[in-house]
């Protein structure tokens, strides 16, 4: 089976690529760039994979607040003409989404299944949740793949690193670190991740399933056990998001649930410390 992986430079996609089964095609923003609508449809036409995933995203979600159009962009309409696309072109959408689509139920203590109603409180997660709605209108077989916080060793470029980086550079640079307590999420390793992609693909899944590390954790918490694993002492302190003063909201409690992905026939990821403490030494082995 041909497949294609849009974002293929990425932090996910580096993980995903050697992953998945058969002919795989790694296709980056100078291939087929959401931007711009006018790329998409002669890029499928070029490769024609049966199966596309989409990691590429707008993903600065303090950016998106000033700069709601080019989110919308990227995120809605880019994937709206990218799913028409796939549609005329026989090939399957696998879209990948965010737990930022939930965080309006400021009240919620359990994890989030895919049923519950969304309710983003950003323009980020606005809008990647339209871009969940246009890809599943298009076509019913299609898969979005919800997940949560993404941590890899191939970390985030746009961002300058992922939140695990960002931790260990300013501890290692002596600097005091004041980190959010009350946001409740599961951060997630992108090989993980990556795991569970290619077996939803291999079980030929579609809809909506979410897909997280286990457990759960504030920010705080996660970069506390950071700290611990790595043996790093840190000038750390919890604050709440107020103090913190985003641009953006986040939610408040965004832990997602992993039963439909277990439903599927596809082992859920292992517990968030678990998962961090194999990043933690496969981010020491990586060569240079």
């Amino acid at each position: 089976m041909r497949i294609a992986v849009l974002g293929a430079a990425g932090q996910l996609g580096r993980d995903l690529v050697p992953r998945l089964a058969g002919e795989v095609l790694p296709l980056t923003r100078a291939d087929l760039d959401l931007a711009r609508p006018e790329t998409i449809a002669p890029a499928l036409d070029r490769v024609r994979p049966a199966v596309l995933v989409n990691c590429a995203a707008f993903n600065f979600v303090d950016k998106a607040e000033a700069e709601p159009d080019a989110a919308f962009a990227v995120n809605a309409w880019g994937v709206r003409e990218l799913a028409r696309a796939c549609r005329s072109a026989g090939t399957k959408l696998v879209h990948v989404s965010t737990d930022y689509v939930f965080g309006l139920d400021a009240a919620r203590t359990t994890p989030l299944a895919e049923d519950d109603p969304p309710g983003p409180v950003s323009v980020y997660g606005l809008s990647k949740l339209a871009g969940e709605y246009v890809a599943r209108a298009a076509d019913p077989a299609n898969l979005v793949v919800r997940t949560c916080g993404l941590y890899g060793v191939w970390g985030s470029g746009g961002k300058g690193g992922n939140f695990v980086e960002t931790m260990l550079r300013v501890a290692g640079q002596g600097k005091p670190l004041r980190v959010v307590h009350d946001q409740r999420c599961t951060p997630t390793y992108t090989a993980d991740l990556a795991d569970a992609i290619a077996g939803l693909i291999r079980a030929g899944a579609s809809g909506l399933v979410h897909v997280t590390s286990g457990g759960d954790c504030s920010w705080y918490e996660f970069a506390a056990e950071i700290f611990r694993q790595a043996g790093v002492a840190a000038d750390l302190t919890p604050i709440t998001s107020g103090e913190f003063g985003a641009a953006a909201r986040r939610p408040g409690y965004s832990v997602l649930s992993n039963a439909r992905l277990v439903a599927a026939g596809v082992p859920a990821p292992r517990p968030w410390p678990e998962a961090l403490a194999a990043y933690l030494a496969e981010r020491r082995n990586k060569p240079a």
